[in-house]
């Protein structure tokens, strides 16, 4: 059966673009007001749809929800995953900085996508089940991407509570900064977290590797 066009384009991709400027709205809203500004009528005003499109692409808000933040997350892990993506060859703490000073540099460009990440998500089950899925996501790539320079014989225990130190207090240092609680610059952030970084890392990377002061 042949797929009817409408301007060139299937009945499919109409809807894909449909839920794409779904999405784009509800991540306007959120990053002007927060998640709780998000309504199903206010998203389809602002993207100038009739409310029934809503519910072709999404059962309910919370899926909407949903879709915002993985979609923000997996934009954010593809961006730290590009910034080391030529420097596999060099010291783990270069790589770590490239990383922070990647994503540092996205949320003070785009402040928006630091309120979805990282603003106030308490009241949405979903949203608080996704910030703690996403903090152990990244703890695992973490320990993954540093395995080759980790000593053998280390407490797997102990370096998993470190990194999630690491990464929890990396969060919210940048929430401070973002509500303007820390004042200072991004480079100073850069730098900071680069050698807090490096004195969690130092007990579990093989000898050779550690910076010394």
């Amino acid at each position: 059966m042949r797929t009817r066009t409408y301007g060139g384009r299937s009945a499919e991709q109409r809807q894909a673009e449909r839920r794409r400027q779904l999405v784009d709205a509800a991540l306007q809203i959120w990053g002007e007001q927060g998640w709780a500004a998000v309504t199903m009528r206010g998203v389809c005003a602002r993207a100038g749809l009739i409310d029934r499109y809503f519910y072709e692409s999404f059962p309910d808000r919370d899926a909407l929800l949903v879709a915002v933040w993985d979609q923000v997350r997996d934009e954010t892990l593809d961006l730290l995953l590009a910034a080391i993506s030529d420097k596999f060859d060099q010291h783990p703490i270069t790589q770590l900085r490239a990383a922070i000073a990647a994503f540092v540099h996205h949320v003070e460009g785009d402040p928006r996508r630091a309120r979805i990440l990282f603003g106030e998500h308490a009241g949405s089950a979903v949203l608080e089940e996704r910030r703690r899925d996403t903090l152990q996501t990244a703890t695992d790539l973490l320990i993954q991407a540093g395995r080759p320079y980790l000593k053998p014989d280390l407490d797997e225990n102990a370096l998993r509570m470190s990194t999630l130190i690491g990464i929890g207090g990396f969060v919210e240092l940048i929430t401070a900064w973002h509500a303007g609680i820390i004042d200072t610059d991004a480079e100073r952030i850069i730098d900071h977290t680069a050698e807090v970084g490096q004195v969690l890392g130092a007990q579990y990377l093989l000898e050779h590797l550690v910076l010394k002061p």
